[in-house]
């Protein structure tokens, strides 16, 4: 006796106690699909049969199937459920969680009832409890379909409940099995001309009957189309429409959700009192010159239009008016309601037309939503979805989405065929960043190294940062993750050596590196747009780009920053890179030089102020100790001591000296990228490293803006490649450089816990007089042993959360999925490492 339920239910349970319901649960559901009552009542009372703490108990047991049922998971309860109230409660709860309730009755004699009982000395209550729940079952039978319940399951008798095998089948609206490719086509609204059009345009061939009419399409390929709704009212071929929608469907060529004018039309044909206007009247003028059975069909087809559907395995939701994500796959009255007609404000427009809620703008899942409902003169996406009605009736265009392609194809209307109440004009208000999407504990996921986690105090510094000193949120597209330092030297005058940079990759199966110059300046990432119409329609923002630190801070006032960009703008379009790349815009990861152009007032406030200090106390001290030694002091110890640390003090002085330059607006600012990061629908980070620099020699070759990044090639397990690798970097950090990179050649390498670093570094000793002050070469003994594991860890974490953000952009994604990667990396910034590694 086979008993369907929905892949997506909550079971009630109804039978007498005694009935064997608790043996029946064991016997076909999971022990966590099961919520028994007597359960409840043992963890709230410690006794399973304290009916005094039923009240206690049921609440409990609503709240873990309240929590199970959001997560669309079958549910059974165990318990009674004779009375109507307690019943009523738990079809509450299945419809305020959109899913179906299914009641299955255990319907046995009371006499078996009354001897299981009393076989059970934990069931001590009187054989009149029994009596009365075997009544109330009965009064309960007749009426349980009005109460709710979707399905009943009447087991009669101790036969019956044994033969019962449980089935799960899907909800009608449950199509993930379907992967496509398809064609989503949005409102036709009667434009059977244009639909032709259409359907030509994406390769379809249409079928037609002796008559010439269009009965059906095929697509070569085996595309399949997929019709958001309103295929009917307001244009010139309602009928001719629906003959070759319905014959796509029939020959499983197309797929239709029901939109607001079907369900209306389905009414008006059943002789209901509904309003004829919108467009329902030519539908029905034109439907009255058609064969009854045409009608009838027409009818049957409309009325059985399922409301949304779920293909592609979740990853695309289709319904009439849009679907929040937790509407999806799921189903009742509310979620039919909102697919076929939104929601709304409550307000009216000054047309006296409702204002639609803009369900979109907070639309945070991860499937795809395709809709129709609302016209607007051209399709955009808004956090995944988009909104595929044009407005072809009104004289716009028919547009379809190929997916999984995402692209646009749209033809024009032929004519006018009904004036819009409205004009056709965009409506939405600009894009703000939710604080939803950034506070409290996250946890991200990145293609390379998994699941991400960034707790919530981290995400509160993230913000404090954001709010008050980061551009506009909309600009940042990505933030550069620290860099890791190589390993400590083990012996001489140095704390870092690139003998521990080749080593460590060598061990980790990387020969090939690239050593790249590490530049005297400040890291800056530079978005630049082709053209002043890009930023608005790719980022929703006005302007030309931005050039931000590592921490999101603009580098230059507005001004500067517009000239800054018009000269990458110009050198990237002299380079021929725009074509090359076929972008509009580009991300460049970059050094910008000198220090002082953004450091002004650290280097003034903290080193210079040490420097200042050092070298005017120390010398007079040098003096006065010679002068002591030389009456037969003996200070001799304590004179070399303050010599040398006067000497370091003057190297110190040097060293941040050397970060310095005169600058007047972009007068002595140099630039050099050193990474791709993105363009338009692609990401750059497994071209190999030479690719990048490459790039960056063009620009160099176009405009002076642009810094040379000096480097070398090395072969980690060749020992003469290694020892003129290490010859390099004693020759650039002796000529007063900061320092060298290293990095693997290929650029990305490996995943999980195989990633590999994007690059480490391997700072010269006078640039490291800067980081740990101008004595610390007297400390070397306890500085070799930092501890870089916890700075190395944060580096590959906010290297994978960088990559994510950039393969979203590049994917088109919507903006919050970027930020929800850029707050994070600026999260993990809040870290407790030592800020000198």
């Amino acid at each position: 006796m086979e008993l369907l339920i929905p892949d997506m239910a909550l079971v009630v349970l109804v039978g007498a106690s005694g009935s064997g319901k608790s043996t029946f649960a064991r016997k076909h559901f999971a022990t966590t699909q099961v919520l028994s009552s007597d359960f409840f009542r043992g963890l709230v009372s410690d006794d399973e049969n304290d009916q005094a703490a039923s009240a206690d108990a049921f609440d409990a047991l609503h709240h873990v199937a309240g929590k199970r049922l959001r997560r669309g998971l079958v549910t059974v309860v165990d318990a009674t459920n004779v009375q109507r109230e307690g019943r009523a409660e738990l079809v509450k709860l299945a419809r305020d969680n959109h899913v179906m309730p299914v009641a299955v009755v255990l319907d046995l004699p009371e006499r078996v009832c009354q001897e299981r009982n009393a076989d059970r000395p934990d069931r001590d209550f009187g054989p009149h409890v029994v009596k009365r729940h075997v009544a109330q079952l009965r009064r309960s039978l007749p009426g349980l379909h009005r109460e709710g319940f979707r399905r009943v399951h009447h087991l009669r008798g101790q036969e019956q409940v044994d033969a019962a095998v449980f089935s799960t089948e899907r909800l009608r609206n449950d199509l993930r099995h379907e992967t496509g490719p398809f064609d989503v086509i949005g409102d036709v609204h009667g434009c059977r001309a244009e639909l032709e059009d259409l359907l030509g345009e994406l390769g379809y061939r249409l079928r037609r009957d002796d008559r010439g009419r269009p009965v059906g399409a095929t697509h070569p390929g085996g595309r399949r189309a997929v019709f958001v709704g309103d295929l009917v009212d307001r244009g010139p071929d309602t009928p001719g429409v629906l003959r070759l929608a319905m014959g796509m469907v029939g020959d499983g060529d197309a797929f239709a959700v029901c939109g607001n004018h079907e369900q209306k039309l389905v009414r008006a044909l059943d002789g209901r009192n509904v309003k004829v206007a919108h467009g329902l009247a030519e539908s029905l003028a034109q439907l009255e010159a058609e064969d009854p059975d045409f009608v009838a069909a027409a009818r049957k087809f409309c009325d059985t239009l399922i409301a949304h559907y779920v293909l592609d395995g979740g990853r695309l939701v289709v319904a009439h008016a849009g679907l929040p994500e937790h509407y999806h796959g799921r189903a009742s009255g509310k979620v039919r309601s909102f697919a076929l007609y939104g929601d709304t404000t409550g307000e009216t427009d000054e047309y006296g037309l409702p204002v639609r809620y803009p369900w979109a703008e907070d639309y945070r899942g991860a499937a795809i939503v395709l809709y129709g409902h609302t016209p607007t003169p051209e399709v955009e996406w808004v956090n995944g979805t988009m909104c595929l009605d044009t407005g072809c009736v009104f004289g716009g265009k028919l547009t379809a989405l190929r997916y999984p392609e995402r692209e646009v194809v749209s033809v024009e209307a032929r004519e006018t065929w009904y004036e819009p109440t409205r004009p056709l004009t965009p409506t939405r208000p600009p894009r703000q960043l939710a604080l939803d999407d950034v506070l409290g504990k996250r946890v991200v996921e990145t293609a390379v190294q998994g699941k991400v986690t960034v707790r919530g105090d981290q995400a509160a510094a993230a913000l404090e940062v954001m709010s008050r000193f980061a551009v506009d949120p909309r600009w940042l597209l990505y933030l550069p993750p620290t860099m890791a330092p190589t390993e400590a030297h083990g012996d001489g005058d140095l704390l870092e050596h690139p003998a521990e940079a080749f080593a460590g990759f060598h061990a980790r199966g990387v020969r090939e590196v690239l050593c790249e110059e590490k530049h005297m300046g400040s890291r800056a990432v530079v978005l630049v747009t082709r053209d002043p119409s890009v930023a608005p329609r790719r980022f929703d923002i006005e302007g030309d780009g931005a050039v931000h630190t590592r921490t999101g801070r603009s580098f230059f006032d507005e001004p500067l920053t517009a000239e800054l960009l018009a000269r990458v703008r110009s050198a990237v379009t002299a380079a021929g890179l725009w074509e090359e790349l076929g972008t509009d815009w580009l991300l460049l990861d970059a050094e910008l030089m000198p220090w002082n152009a953004k450091a002004r007032e650290l280097i003034t406030d903290q080193y210079a102020a040490v420097g200042a200090a050092a070298t005017a106390v120390l010398p007079p001290a040098v003096s006065a100790l010679a002068a002591a030694a030389g009456r037969g002091v003996g200070v001799a110890d304590l004179l070399a001591r303050t010599s040398r640390r006067a000497d370091n003090a003057v190297g110190f002085r040097d060293a941040y000296r050397r970060y310095c330059a005169p600058t007047t607006g972009l007068d002595g600012v140099r630039l050099a990228p050193f990474q791709v990061l993105a363009s338009e629908g692609a990401t750059h980070h497994r071209q190999p490293h030479l690719w990048h620099l490459g790039v960056a020699d063009r620009l160099r070759a176009v405009d002076p803006l642009f810094a040379e990044t000096r480097r070398i090639a090395v072969d980690t397990g060749s020992p003469e490649s290694v020892a003129e690798g290490t010859a390099w970097w004693e020759a650039l950090t002796a000529a007063g450089g900061e320092g060298m990179v290293v990095k693997p050649a290929a650029n990305l390498v490996g995943a999980g816990r195989d990633l590999v670093q994007p690059g480490v570094k391997v700072r010269g000793p006078e640039y490291l007089r800067i980081i740990y002050g101008p004595d610390y070469p007297d400390h070397l003994d306890r500085l070799r042993k930092r501890n870089v594991a916890h700075k190395r860890s944060l580096a590959l974490r906010e290297y994978a959360l960088g990559l994510a953000a950039l393969d979203r952009v590049a994917a088109g994604e919507p903006l919050w999925r970027v930020h929800e990667c850029v707050f994070a990396v600026l999260a993990m910034e809040s870290e407790p490492v030592d800020p000198r590694l």
